[in-house]
């Protein structure tokens, strides 16, 4: 959640470190700070709020080489000066930047006396503590310090006494080492050194790293040589900017007719009519085996793993329940052989998820991944997967992600589907479904000046209901999802069903009620359930796919009916779901709201 951007080598560190904070604002913070080495001196400038308040405090004229930044979302202590990061010990020798949550802070505490004084209120500061009674090597120290610390942590440091090195470590928490021409940087997260390179090396749990202008090398908790090979990554630093836009989130909305063909691109095998996904390390006789599957992932990614679940069940029949990758392990779930895993996570960093699919596989369990991130811890650590090739996304919010995320699970039902029951001309069909959503998405993106009136109709609503049905109710889920995220009004989502037992009491003509209305089996069903929401006064806003035939009935009953392309029953939802995206965004936008960087969120959810 927070951001550490660190950097070696023969450039003026202050602007890297800038830039490297810029670009990892879209997480979310709330105070930010750099250290820098310069005339055998450690220089420590930090500020509470938005970056613009460190960079004021910064001397630009600094002469420096090596250096370390972070971006700190508060766990321990309040977004103060003096709470930010990095942290020195009293000396001024060392400083650190660390992400994650030390939890056995109070003993680290006991073990150093009461003549220790502490400058803030976070649990970070003790390390910068614990170095200052370390003796030797930079690394030897660091690593004899992580040894006694319990909890997660994504670390750097740098030494006043070793001017041109820095340390990194990983427990938990993300880090990952990018190699220059001369030069090493660490940081977070990619987007903090695309601008400089594409080599990266990814550092695992319990693995430290040293790193000088001349290159690196890592070892683990035991001293022992850990060997890491560098990878390209296929990014660039125009992926991380607006493309003109006003906001990240409303680039990533309109780039998902991108997206989802990227998704899509070349995982078709018109020879059989199924999917062609090559990454997942099952054979034919695996998937006839598998049982049944339990699909994990935390808020937005949990919502398309339930409708993922309701794919997969329509074409391969297979039975698939979706729940919070949060609670999973602590249930102490029962893991069966015949039992398909899927988590799914756009960073591959969500440490609820990775904690759960440790836990699975800890119990012998198969584990499928569902991810954006290449390179991910989540990607390295599964059995087999998909990747979304969704491209970054900046933005807190997910939206482009979100659809693609969709759009793998339709491609993961497709191959199981057929694997059982699913016709080769039932395949086919759903391959030309698939294929449509790229263009009909654009269709959906034409409805933005009616989407924009509702969003302004509304804005000033206290509450706001979303319902659906089956395939809709996953959808609604995320609809109310994305308005309270960025608009921050208050939005609930209930299947259509559950609405006479209970919500229609909080159902008011100032209660907004988004309808979900597929073309379906149960289309006349919730068009009942409209009737019933309309007899309390409350306004119906209907987006829908219905045929025109019905379509009367509906705008007798809704004050705004918005049309969505006639799709697949599978693959309607995607195209729904980019209609709330857009109504969110023009919310927030009228509201005043920060689109980009709600409040209290943050991109990459890396602590419990």
């Amino acid at each position: 959640m927070c951001g550490i951007v660190a950097y070696t080598g023969q450039q003026a560190v202050l602007p890297i470190l800038l830039d490297g904070l810029k670009q990892l604002e879209y997480r979310g913070y709330d105070s930010a700070g750099v250290s820098v080495i310069s005339r055998k001196r450690l220089k420590t400038v930090k500020a509470a709020g938005k970056l613009h308040n460190l960079e004021a405090k910064v001397d630009a004229k600094t002469n420096s080489h090596c250096g370390i930044g972070h971006t700190r979302w508060a766990t321990h202590g309040a977004p103060t000066d003096e709470n930010a990061h990095p942290h020195n010990d009293p000396s001024q020798r060392f400083a650190i930047v660390h992400n994650g949550i030390i939890e056995n802070v109070d003993a680290l505490k006991t073990s150093l006396g009461k003549s220790v004084e502490y400058t803030s209120e976070t649990d970070s500061e003790v390390i910068a503590h614990l170095l200052a009674a370390q003796e030797g090597e930079l690394l030897d120290a660091v690593r004899a310090v992580l040894v006694q610390l319990v909890g997660t942590y994504g670390l750097a440091v740098i030494d006043q006494q070793n001017p041109t090195t820095l340390v990194v470590a990983r427990n938990g928490s993300p880090v990952i080492l990018g190699i220059g021409d001369g030069e090493m940087f660490a940081a977070s997260d990619m987007s903090a050194m695309i601008r400089h390179t594409n080599q990266v090396v990814h550092l695992d749990d319990g693995e430290i790293a040293e790193l000088t202008p001349e290159g690196f090398k890592v070892v683990r908790m035991d001293s022992s040589v850990a060997s890491k090979e560098a990878i390209t990554l296929n990014e660039q630093h125009a992926h991380y900017d607006r493309g003109g836009h006003d906001h990240f989130l409303y680039r990533e909305i309109v780039d998902q007719p991108i997206s989802i063909g990227q998704t899509l691109s070349g995982r078709f095998d018109k020879r059989f009519s199924t999917a062609h996904l090559g990454g997942l390390n099952l054979e034919a006789r695996d998937l006839i085996g598998i049982k049944r599957i339990t699909i994990l992932g935390c808020g937005s990614a949990l919502f398309a793993g339930m409708a993922g679940a309701n794919m997969i069940e329509s074409l391969a029949r297979i039975p698939v329940i979706a729940e919070p990758a949060a609670e999973f392990r602590y249930r102490n779930p029962v893991i069966e052989k015949d039992t398909l895993y899927v988590v799914v996570s756009q960073s591959g960093e969500t440490f609820d998820t990775l904690a759960a699919l440790r836990e699975v596989r800890r119990k012998g369990g198969f584990v499928l991944g569902i991810v954006n991130s290449v390179g991910s811890t989540i990607a390295r650590e599964v059995d087999g997967g998909i990747y979304m090739h969704a491209g970054p996304e900046v933005s807190v919010a997910s939206t482009k992600a979100y659809t693609s995320m969709l759009v793998a699970f339709s491609l993961l039902a497709l191959l199981l589907g057929r694997s059982r029951d699913l016709s080769p001309q039932q395949g086919t069909r759903f391959i030309n479904e698939l294929k449509l959503l790229p263009e009909q998405v654009e269709q959906v993106l034409k409805l933005e000046p009616e989407i924009k009136e509702i969003a302004e109709q509304y804005k000033k609503s206290q509450s706001a209901f979303f319902i659906g049905r089956t395939h809709g109710f996953p959808i609604a889920l995320e609809g109310a999802q994305k308005l309270k995220e960025i608009s921050y009004i208050h939005a609930e989502a209930y299947p259509a069903s559950e609405l006479k037992h209970g919500p229609l009491a909080l159902v008011t003509k100032k209660t907004p009620c988004f309808v979900v209305l597929p073309n379906d089996d149960l289309l006349q069903k919730t068009i009942s359930s409209m009737e019933e929401i309309k007899a309390r006064g409350g306004p119906v806003i209907a987006i829908t796919s219905a045929p025109h035939k019905a379509a009367p009935r509906i705008k007798s009953l809704a004050q705004s009916v918005l049309r969505v392309p006639d799709a697949g029953e599978l693959t309607q939802p995607v195209l729904m779901a980019v209609v709330f995206q857009l109504l969110a965004y023009h919310s927030a936008v009228s509201l005043g709201r920060d689109v980009d960087q709600p409040r209290n969120l943050a991109k990459s959810v890396t602590v419990e």
